[in-house]
């Protein structure tokens, strides 16, 4: 029962950084192992967080930081105030099974274009928000660290909701995966 990070290839640093993504998005879609959809979407907390939500918002993110290091627009559409809420529930009939499936097209997408691109180094522009610096740019190296540390950040909230639902930590629900491999 080991939850250890495969070690790249030498010298494949994006091998590592893409290795790292895949643990933590394991991670975040294993606290909803064994669920229904019902209780993959339940809260809990006082938070608004469900595990299915999490994996929703993630595999968005993920997304967007995408769309902007290939420079194209996130297919989407853009959240705002009005819509926000909806990138961490599941709305009309999304599924958490759907939104698995979407988490990992987001993830080979990204995997082709980490692999793709000529340079980690290569930047790109940010978008004109608060939140960014005027004028800011980023290497795809520098999205790769930020995306391991936000699917982190909810891998962690993941573990807590799940421990809150039915006490259940990560290595419970690695070993249960391992007996139904």
């Amino acid at each position: 029962m080991v939850a250890l990070v495969p070690a790249e290839q030498h010298g494949d640093e994006r091998g590592a950084f893409l290795n790292f993504l895949k643990a933590q998005r394991e991670a975040v879609v294993r606290a909803s192992f064994g669920l229904t959809d019902e209780q993959a979407a339940s809260r809990p907390s006082v938070s608004e967080l469900s595990l299915s939500g999490l994996i929703k918002h993630v595999a968005e993110g993920e997304l967007n930081w995408l769309r902007m290091a290939q420079q194209q627009p996130n297919e989407l559409g853009p959240r705002d105030e009005s819509n926000w809420h909806e990138s961490f529930q599941l709305v009309g009939d999304e599924t958490r099974a759907g939104t698995v499936a979407f988490m990992e097209r987001v993830a080979k997408e990204t995997e082709e274009f980490v692999r793709s691109v000529p340079s980690l180094d290569d930047t790109f522009p940010l978008p004109d928000r608060p939140w960014f610096p005027e004028d800011g740019r980023v290497s795809i190296r520098w999205m790769l660290l930020h995306l391991v540390e936000e699917l982190g950040r909810h891998a962690g909230h993941a573990d807590v909701i799940r421990e809150s639902l039915d006490g259940k930590g990560s290595f419970d629900l690695i070993a249960e995966e391992n007996a139904t491999a």
